[in-house]
């Protein structure tokens, strides 16, 4: 009787064969990578937002699902953290402030706004240059200056009437930040817009900004 040669299952897969393709362990490199700071920086805006900007590294390494020798790879300090994280809210607004059709009232809106998302936005436009741990500090207090611009472009000029003193401008912002608590985001937008009116202040739309 002739024989058959078994066939060898342990012949590697034929390259050419997709399925075989798919059995194998991808290496992402730098994909992964990418894909890792943007879970980072996502997390990191959360932890942020609920906590503020002394939130634990380690908290949001967990959020993120990576361990923390992976966030000091794409971040290597505290500031680098809360800069990316912060640097789109501030963006935000400067945009505002340049559009067209930019008004005070309407960067106020966008910029309040950010106000009742975000605990870390608000601890931002409270820092005073004093406390440069870890130089977060010094961070956020470069950052609230660019806020600060944004804002002044838009303050009415001398001949009109201006509803806060260019240099009561951010102690208004202050003031009004500090108003902004409660469990809702609902309750941080009525308390934040309330300090507004106490100021005789009036704000445009709280919504994101679209450009």
């Amino acid at each position: 009787m002739t024989q058959h040669p078994v066939p060898d299952r342990r012949r590697p897969a034929n390259p050419a064969n997709p399925a075989s393709e798919e059995r194998r362990p991808a290496n992402h490199g730098p994909r992964a990578a990418a894909r890792n700071r943007a879970a980072l920086v996502a997390a990191a805006r959360e932890i942020y937002a609920e906590q503020g900007l002394d939130a634990p590294l380690s908290a949001i390494a967990r959020r993120a699902g990576v361990g923390q020798g992976v966030l000091y790879r794409h971040f290597p300090d505290r500031a680098a953290v809360t800069t990316a994280v912060l640097e789109e809210n501030v963006r935000e607004v400067e945009q505002a402030a340049a559009a067209e059709d930019a008004t005070f009232a309407g960067v106020l809106g966008v910029l309040t706004w950010h106000l009742k998302e975000s605990a870390a936005f608000i601890g931002l436009l409270h820092a005073d240059g004093s406390d440069r741990r870890s130089g977060v500090r010094a961070h956020a207090l470069a950052l609230s200056r660019r806020v600060e611009r944004a804002l002044r472009a838009h303050l009415p000029g001398d001949g009109g009437h201006r509803p806060v003193a260019a240099d009561d401008l951010m102690l208004a912002v202050a003031m009004v930040s500090g108003a902004v608590t409660g469990p809702s985001r609902e309750e941080r937008e009525r308390r934040a817009l309330a300090a507004w009116r106490l100021l005789g202040v009036e704000v445009g739309p709280v919504r994101p900004f679209r450009g």
